[in-house]
């Protein structure tokens, strides 16, 4: 079971999300898009939350309002976390995710520690969790399938991408080519119009 939440502080709401438990973060970590930022509190146990970015956003870019959202969230669901003040959280690219096969479930390091950013929450914000709380809604996706659309359309975004490109290229080389054919012309007009002695009847050494 997953876990969607609503940042309704930017229009449109950015989607928050987290897995029931650790046996769903676990689906959660392995197919997260690349587009997913991944929050967690800092040395301790917590949920696995996610905020996914729309397109040309990126991590330092998220408003410092959606940013206290998925923090408040994060915190409010750690047992240890949830009870104490001043406390980190730790937030990356789901691509700076490592996993490796003595982990334990839900357990997770990093590709690149310094592409872990922190905040510090000083506490609990009960306004903003029950804000958060009222948008709350569960279902049971098929993560792979959704990552599996996620890049196919990708890929066709790609490959039209390409076909524009190419077409530009077209359009380009063609635009190129007739502005040539032009100033040959217009070099052949003016070669056409110009005048000699001979032609302006001038053929004779005498003078009248």
């Amino acid at each position: 079971m997953v876990f969607y939440f609503k940042s309704n502080v930017v229009d449109p709401p950015a989607m928050l999300y987290m897995g029931k438990d650790k046996y769903e973060n676990e689906e959660l970590i392995k197919w997260g898009w690349p587009e997913d930022v991944w929050f967690h509190v800092d040395n301790l146990s917590s949920a696995h939350v996610y905020l996914r970015l729309d397109k040309g956003q990126t991590i330092d870019n998220i408003p410092t309002s959606v940013l206290n959202d998925a923090a408040q969230l994060v915190k409010y669901n750690s047992r240890q976390g949830n009870k104490l003040n001043n406390i980190d959280i730790n937030y990356t690219m789901w691509q700076n995710l490592k996993k490796t096969p003595d982990m334990e479930p839900g357990q997770v390091a990093y590709h690149n520690e310094k592409a872990v950013k922190k905040m510090r929450i000083e506490k609990r914000i009960n306004e903003i969790v029950n804000r958060l709380d009222k948008t709350k809604t569960e279902d049971f996706p098929d993560l792979r399938l959704q990552r599996e659309q996620r890049d196919a359309l990708e890929r066709e975004e790609q490959k039209a991408e390409i076909r524009r490109q190419k077409e530009l290229e077209k359009k380009l080389e063609k635009q190129k080519q007739q502005e040539q054919e032009l100033r040959n012309y217009t070099s052949l007009l003016q070669a056409d119009k110009m005048t000699s002695n001979y032609d302006n009847g001038n053929e004779s050494d005498e003078f009248w």
